[in-house]
C-alpha cells in the first residue's frame, strides 16, 4: 500500500467528495491513520444481501451498498485484484468503515461505504462484511482518469411491470450482458429511473439487483416515480454529494426516498434531478440546485449532462401529463441559459432524440429529422428520453395534439412527430444507449440500440400486453441484436458565454483533491491509498 497526504481544507476537500462521502473518507483517514484497521468477529454474522456498485464523487471513487440481517461492525474490504492468492485477500488489504441503519422496509438494515484512492487502469477484487460473515468477492476496474471515455444509458427496467417478475428480469440481465459484452470497457451505467415496479417490493429489487454486472460497473442511479413511496430506493443507493431536503423529495423524507445529487467523471458534471419533485416550488429548487452546482464546480468539466425521470419532450403516453407540461414551461430556459449539454430521461417506455433546443424551441427551423450530425450553437440542448431497457412495458408514439397542450403540436418538417423530436421511434424490443464523450474533438455521440428482437426474453411481448413487434408497427421485421435505432454526433458549443474553462488535471493515479490539497499548502494527514 502507499501513504499519501491530503488536507482537510473545507474549502478544497469538499469540492469534490460532499455529503455522505466525506464522513466515509474521514472516518477511513482515521482508521488508516493508526494503521489497518481490525475488524471485531461477529458470533453471530450477518446475511449480506442486495450488494450493488455505486458511483462516487469522482473517479477515484465507488459507493458500495448493501442489505444486512443485523447492525454488526461492517466494512468493504478492497486489493488489487493481482494480489489475491487463490481468490483470498492479502493480509494489508484495504478497509473502509461502514454506516448501518435501519432498514424501514424490511424490518433488518442497510448498508454503504466509500471506496476511495483508487488507482486508475487497475482491477481490484472487493466484499463487504466482516470476519467470520463475508459477502462473495466481486470486482471492477478502473479506467484512464482523463481523456474520452463511454457509458450507457437504461431507460425503465421497472422490474414487475409486467406482469411476470422472472421474465422482467430476465430481460433485464439480458439487456446488461448484451450491453456490455458489446461495450466492455464502458466506464459508467446511468439510470434512467423506475428500477422497480413497486417502490418497496423486495422480490422486484431481487431482480432487479440480481445481474453481477451492477456489481462490476458502478450504477448511478436515478428516482422514477415508481421508486418512490418509500425508502428501498434510498436503502438500496447510497449517491455522492446528494441534498436530501424537503424540496427534492415529493413527500416526506422520512418515510419516502429523493434528492438531487452531483458528481464529476472526467470531463463531464453529472446532475441528477428527482423530477417527481415537481410542485410548491419544487421546479425552482432544482434550477437552483443545477445553477449552485454549476457555479461552484462547472469549471472542472467540460461537459455538463443533467439525468432525471420525466422526459419533458415526451413522445408516447405521457407527452401531455400535466406535470410534463409544467416541466417543458420551467426548465428548457433555464437549462439553456446555464450552458448544459445534454439531457437524459426515461419514464416513457420509448425512444427520442430531441432537435436542438434553446429556450424551449427549436434552434434552427432547419434541422432536418433524423439528422445525423448536429452542430450546437449557444444555448442548444440535447434531449434523448430512453426506451424500455427490460422490455417489461412499452408505450407506443402519440400523435401530437395541441388540444392537449397548443405549444406541443407537430413538427412542419415531420408532422406525425411533435416538433421537439427529430427522432421517435418505439419497436416494442428493449434498447439502450450509449455516449461517447470525445472530449478531443470536442463531441458527443449518442447511439440508440437494440438489445433484444421480438424473441424471448420479452416480456411485454410474451404477455401479450403488446400485439406487435418490430420496426413499422410490426410490418418489418426485428432487426439483430447490437444494430442502431438512431446514432447522431453531436459538435459541442465551446464559445463565449459558455461559462466554464478547462480545469487543470491532477498528475496520473492521482485524485483531484489530493492535488488541489497538495498545492494549497494546508495541514496535511496521512491516508492509505488503494494500490
Amino acid at each position: 500500500m502507499k501513504l499519501y497526504n491530503w488536507t482537510d481544507t473545507p474549502g478544497v476537500f469538499r469540492r469534490r467528495v460532499a455529503g455522505g462521502a466525506v464522513a466515509a473518507v474521514m472516518g477511513a483517514a482515521a482508521v488508516f491513520g493508526s494503521g489497518l484497521t481490525t475488524v471485531a468477529h461477529a458470533d453471530d454474522p450477518a446475511t449480506l444481501t442486495g450488494v450493488v456498485l455505486g458511483v462516487g464523487a469522482s473517479e477515484s471513487q465507488r459507493v458500495v451498498s448493501w442489505y444486512s440481517s443485523a447492525n454488526t461492525a461492517q466494512v468493504v474490504e478492497v486489493a488489487p485484484t493481482s494480489e489475491l492468492v487463490d481468490g483470498a485477500f492479502p493480509a494489508d488489504a484495504v478497509t473502509f468503515p461502514a454506516t448501518v441503519g435501519a432498514n424501514t422496509v424490511n424490518g433488518g438494515y442497510n448498508g454503504h461505504a466509500t471506496v476511495d484512492g483508487l488507482q486508475e487502469d487497475t482491477a481490484y477484487s472487493y466484499r463487504v462484511g466482516a470476519e467470520g460473515g463475508w459477502s462473495s468477492t466481486y470486482s471492477f476496474k478502473t479506467q484512464d482518469f482523463e481523456g474520452d471515455f463511454n457509458f450507457l444509458f437504461f431507460g425503465d427496467p421497472q422490474i414487475g411491470s409486467s406482469g411476470d417478475v422472472a421474465k422482467d428480469g430476465a430481460g433485464w440481465l439480458d439487456t446488461l450482458n448484451v450491453a456490455l459484452a458489446a461495450n466492455p470497457n464502458t466506464e459508467l451505467l446511468v439510470s434512467g429511473g423506475d428500477q422497480v415496479e413497486t417502490a418497496n417490493t423486495e422480490t422486484q429489487w431481487n431482480a432487479f439487483l440480481a445481474p453481477d454486472k451492477l456489481r462490476q460497473y458502478p450504477w448511478a442511479a436515478t428516482i422514477g416515480n415508481h421508486d418512490v413511496g418509500g425508502k428501498a430506493y434510498e436503502q438500496h443507493f447510497w449517491t455522492p454529494n446528494t441534498d436530501r431536503s424537503a424540496p427534492y423529495y415529493n413527500g416526506t423524507p422520512a418515510t419516502r426516498s429523493g434528492g438531487d445529487y452531483w458528481f464529476i467523471y472526467k470531463d463531464v458534471l453529472f446532475i441528477d434531478l428527482n423530477s417527481n419533485a415537481y410542485s410548491n416550488g419544487s421546479d425552482a429548487a432544482h434550477i437552483g440546485f443545477v445553477t449552485d452546482v454549476l457555479n461552484t464546480h462547472g469549471a472542472d468539466a467540460k461537459y455538463t449532462v443533467l439525468v432525471y425521470h420525466h422526459a419533458i419532450y415526451s413522445p408516447a403516453a405521457h407527452a401531455n401529463d400535466g406535470d410534463n407540461q409544467l416541466r417543458r414551461q420551467d426548465f428548457p430556459t433555464a437549462f439553456s441559459k446555464l450552458g448544459v449539454d445534454l439531457v437524459l430521461q426515461g419514464h416513457d417506455h420509448s425512444y427520442s432524440r430531441s432537435y436542438e433546443i434553446k429556450n424551449g424551441k427549436k434552434a434552427r427551423p432547419g434541422e432536418q429529422p433524423s439528422a445525423t450530425e448536429v452542430a450546437q450553437g449557444p444555448g442548444g440542448v440535447i434531449y434523448v428520453t430512453a426506451n424500455s431497457a427490460s422490455g417489461s412495458k412499452y408505450y407506443d408514439l402519440t400523435a401530437p395534439d395541441t388540444t392537449e397542450d397548443p405549444n406541443y403540436g407537430p413538427d412542419p418538417l415531420n408532422p406525425k412527430s411533435h416538433w421537439a423530436n427529430s427522432v421517435e421511434n418505439q419497436e416494442h424490443v428493449r434498447t439502450y444507449v450509449k455516449v461517447q464523450v470525445d472530449a478531443r474533438r470536442n463531441r458527443l455521440v449518442v447511439e440508440n440500440i437494440r438489445s433484444g428482437t421480438c424473441a424471448a426474453p420479452n416480456a411485454a411481448v410474451e404477455e401479450g400486453n403488446v400485439s406487435w413487434c418490430g420496426p413499422n408497427d410490426g410490418a418489418s421485421p426485428a432487426k439483430p441484436v447490437g444494430s442502431k435505432v438512431d446514432q447522431v454526433v453531436i459538435h459541442t458549443y465551446r464559445g463565449e458565454g459558455r461559462g466554464k474553462v478547462d480545469a487543470p488535471k491532477p498528475a496520473r493515479g492521482e485524485s483531484a483533491w489530493l492535488r488541489q490539497s497538495a498545492e494549497s499548502g494546508a495541514r496535511k494527514v496521512t491516508l492509505t491509498s488503494l494500490s
